[in-house]
């Protein structure tokens, strides 16, 4: 463990958390989106949901035409992939 990884919300547990406003809880979901007005059509951004905001987190990126692809946190894409470089 380095010394990053000891400040509040770094480190590895830091990227499982929910990415919903306020909420501190462990994600078990990730949402792919895009937004095609300054992305490009592989790119793919991951937003993180816990069991409460996975819907929610997807009706606002549905709403906004945003929304790709919703997939258990486990199932990450491969590092080498466009969704990776999010």
């Amino acid at each position: 463990m380095n010394l990053i990884d000891m400040l509040p919300g770094q480190g590895p547990a830091a990227e499982t958390v929910c990415s919903r406003k306020g909420c501190r809880t462990a994600a078990t979901t990730q949402l792919l989106w895009n937004n095609p007005k300054i992305h490009t059509p592989e790119r793919r951004k991951i937003w993180l949901a816990c069991d409460e905001h996975v819907q929610w987190l997807q009706d606002y990126l549905n709403t906004r035409d945003l929304w790709r692809e919703t997939r258990p946190l486990d199932a990450a894409p491969a590092r080498n992939t466009p969704e990776a470089l999010g």
